[in-house]
């Protein structure tokens, strides 16, 4: 690869709808890269358009604008609404009228958008054809397809008609595109002609690659209270389905296991009520930062995991399973289709079932061995650093391109 001129610097725009200290996997990534860029060891002058923390309303800390010898964080701030579809398009128009507006008198080279909601790639094509950059998609996941097993009734039919025309166009636009998960790639491929995808995956975090060096040789409570701490930590929505699994699992294993969940999200309520009325053993905590969490992480004995069961997850590899798997205990799973494939090349110590199979789960959990697993071939082969370090090569590889070197 030839070497960017270090006298002529590249311009960057990191476009991403989260961008920590929100608490969610878009923002732990779009941070990693963007540390990734500017250690690049080229001349990178970085700048990232975001939003004010948004993620959960139970954690929405205070942060302005920020700029240091690195790169520079531009937060928009969103409009006060209601949770639902509604008020996500809404706050979104927001974020994109004011991005638009705060690079309307600059030039960059590449814009990169890392989107799992569409419309994040959408606005990145509009800027990048406004600063007259080449254009990078991060696609972490594919929106129209969820948002047509979500919301499948003929009452969508027109916004599911306008979310494929706004992902036609910005694939369109993109020199280049990555998907996070392998999973996504028949869905593209049978959908647009372009053959050049990258597979730059979710990763495991510095913070949990230093936790699994010193994890310790057997889990620190079997034996010591007649309940396992099974611990579930993350989004609580449609996607994850709990409210069709967590109530009812939870209710099965409560002579041997109790649930923790920490979270926040559109169906938390629902899980809460759901186990209310059951009564199961199900204790709630909001969304925490993550040195807190890890705190909660140690003191579990097994680790959750969930997607719901609709077509669109098949193809979805959860990034909480890389953090999951560096703490090194057992991991309880309901998932399908890639994400299943990926756990049995590469896990141990993980009992998969089917999602939203009550039987299933409860079988899975009473065949889990209670011990630490030792995964650091895991761990050092989908560390954040290294796969982060090698998609920014790429990204300034793209700037290359486009000069003609």
């Amino acid at each position: 690869m030839v070497s960017v001129d270090a006298s002529a610097p590249v311009r960057i725009l990191l476009v991403t709808y989260f961008f920590p200290p929100d608490l969610s996997a878009g923002s732990f990534r779009a941070e990693a890269l963007a540390q990734a860029l500017v250690n690049s060891g080229r001349n990178v002058r970085l700048d990232v358009i975001t939003t004010e923390p948004n993620r959960y309303h139970s954690h929405r800390p205070t942060v302005d604008d920020c700029s240091n010898a690195s790169y520079t964080v531009r937060r928009i701030a969103l409009p006060q609404t209601r949770p639902g579809l509604l008020g996500q398009v809404r706050c979104f128009a927001e974020f994109a009228r004011q991005a638009l507006k705060a690079v309307s008198d600059e030039k960059y080279d590449v814009v990169v958008a890392t989107s799992s909601r569409l419309m994040t790639a959408f606005l990145g094509a509009h800027i990048s054809r406004k600063v007259g950059g080449a254009l990078y998609l991060d696609i972490r996941d594919i929106f129209v397809e969820t948002i047509q097993d979500v919301f499948p009734g003929k009452l969508f039919r027109p916004l599911n008609w306008a979310f494929s025309k706004a992902e036609r166009w910005a694939l369109g636009e993109a020199d280049r595109v990555n998907l996070v998960s392998r999973g996504f790639l028949p869905y593209f491929q049978e959908r647009y002609k372009r053959q050049d995808y990258r597979f730059f995956t979710n990763g495991v975090d510095e913070v949990f690659v230093e936790l699994a060096r010193h994890s310790a040789n057997e889990l620190p409570h079997t034996g010591q209270r007649s309940a396992l701490n099974v611990v579930y930590a993350g989004n609580i929505g449609d996607g994850q389905g709990l409210d069709e699994i967590l109530p009812d699992l939870a209710l099965r294993l409560r002579e041997v296991a109790t649930f923790t969940v920490i979270g926040d999200g559109g169906k938390r309520e629902k899980l809460l009520e759901r186990c209310r009325q059951l009564g199961a053993p199900v204790s709630f905590r909001d969304a925490v930062a993550r040195g807190e969490l890890i705190e909660l992480y140690q003191s579990a004995d097994v680790l959750f995991l969930h997607l719901n069961d609709l077509p669109a997850f098949t193809r979805v590899l959860p990034s909480k399973l890389f953090e999951y798997a560096a703490l090194g205990k057992p991991i309880l799973a309901g998932v399908r289709g890639y994400a299943r494939t990926f756990i049995e090349e590469n896990l141990d110590g993980v009992g998969v079932f089917d999602p939203c199979d009550v039987d299933g789960a409860e079988k899975a959990f009473h065949s889990l061995p209670m011990r630490v697993f030792q995964r650091d071939t895991f761990v050092s082969k989908f560390s954040r650093t290294g796969i982060m370090q090698h998609m920014a090569d790429d990204v300034v590889d793209l700037v290359q391109v486009k000069r003609g070197r």
